[in-house]
């Protein structure tokens, strides 16, 4: 039962969003900071994160197949989403999105990686045997030339498709940030910074949660983390989530200025209910305790060790402190009602169509197909391609 102080009116008392509307921008927050990452060594040519470019691809497509399924499981005829795509209407935010997700995921990232391995892929499809040979043959898609000059073909396309993948990157999460954004009956989402900071939240996520895999997955495989690589992604990561955090400050400085009708409220909602998930999580051990932690890194000459277990604290304390974000956003700008005069509690129930068993559920999805790409497409060197295939 939630717990109502003050006057809440009647539609206000149960929270129309769940945590499952938190998964959704955390979702494509990391695909869009993966893609971006995958972009410094494309487009940028910084070739200290060569090692982690078709991790962070693959990490990308694998989020982007779970980002629409938070918003799927949250309607209450999910069959009847797919109408959005044949019945659009220019005003509807969600339609619009349906599309720039589309776009983003077949004509961007899965082009993209489909150039990136073709080469492989044929490989793969001439030496493995049994179900795994057919499905590589399918994933030729009929394009079996390997020659100097196609494959250079493919680089440039390839290269053409990133410029365009980036700023779709930036639409594809800024387009949630305007989501919320535009709804200006909440104070608490009603900024026109609101965008902005979901894009540059996104960047730090992604670059974080790609580090944080590489990382893992090396120690996994019982292979040497490249620390050149690990280092560049710390200081990129440090100097985005600087920006940033900076974004997020100027947001809240410009509130407490304006001191409008709604300050009182969102004042007192920061300093009880949401305290602990925003000063604590959010904002201390999210945010602050990771840009001090990389800040290190950068003006100190700390031995290897020592780098590689800060950069796996920060970066899970920095998907932590992006998802305490997100849950401040959608949870927190509905605590409070519209009168300014009362307040209502969220509870998250266990194993209801919006509980916390489908929320993980949710989370480790994504990794499991990241597992079955890897798998199917090592994103290692060819070196290790070729090692797999004769073991196959």
């Amino acid at each position: 039962m939630n717990g109502v102080e003050g006057f809440m009116y009647p539609n206000e008392i149960g929270l129309q969003w769940s945590v499952l509307i938190v998964l959704y921008p955390y979702i494509t927050g990391l695909v869009a900071g993966a893609f971006i990452l995958a972009s410094l060594e494309r487009v940028f040519r910084v070739e200290a994160v060569k090692p982690t470019y078709r991790l962070a691809l693959l990490t990308a497509l694998a989020f982007l197949l779970v980002a629409p399924l938070p918003l799927v499981l949250h309607l209450g005829h999910p069959f009847r989403s797919p109408e959005m795509y044949f019945t659009p209407h220019s005003t509807s935010a969600m339609a619009m999105f349906g599309y720039v997700y589309l776009w983003y995921l077949m004509a961007v990232l899965v082009l993209e990686i489909w150039l990136d391995y073709r080469r492989e892929i044929v490989l793969l499809s001439q030496s493995s045997k049994g179900l795994l040979r057919l499905v590589y043959r399918v994933m030729t898609l009929g394009s079996a030339n390997i020659s100097e000059r196609s494959l250079a073909i493919d680089e440039r396309v390839g290269y053409i498709v990133t410029l365009v993948g980036i700023p779709s990157a930036f639409l594809l999460h800024g387009y949630v940030g305007f989501i919320f954004g535009s709804i200006k009956a909440n104070p608490w989402w009603s900024s026109p910074l609101m965008p902005v900071v979901f894009i540059f939240s996104a960047m730090v996520s992604g670059i974080a949660g790609v580090m944080v895999l590489y990382m893992a997955i090396s120690k996994l495989r019982k292979q040497a983390i490249d620390m050149r690589c690990v280092d560049t992604i710390g200081m990129y990561l440090f100097y985005i989530f600087i920006i940033d955090f900076s974004l997020e400050m100027l947001d809240l400085i410009h509130r407490i200025y304006e001191a409008d009708e709604s300050f009182r409220s969102l004042n007192f909602m920061v300093h009880t209910q949401l305290y602990f998930s925003h000063i604590v999580v959010q904002i201390f051990l999210g945010t602050l305790l990771p840009i001090v932690m990389l800040g290190v890194t950068q003006v100190v000459k700390l031995p290897e060790i020592a780098r590689k277990r800060i950069y796996a604290v920060a970066g899970c304390l920095t998907l932590v402190g992006i998802f305490a974000m997100r849950w401040n956003v959608v949870i927190g700008g509905q605590l409070f009602s519209k009168s300014f005069l009362g307040f209502t509690t969220y509870k998250m129930s266990l194993v209801t169509k919006e509980g916390l068993l489908p929320a993980i559920f949710l989370t480790l999805l994504p990794l499991a197909f990241l597992w079955v790409l890897v798998k199917l497409l090592p994103p290692w060197s060819e070196k290790s391609v070729h090692e797999a295939a004769a073991a196959d």
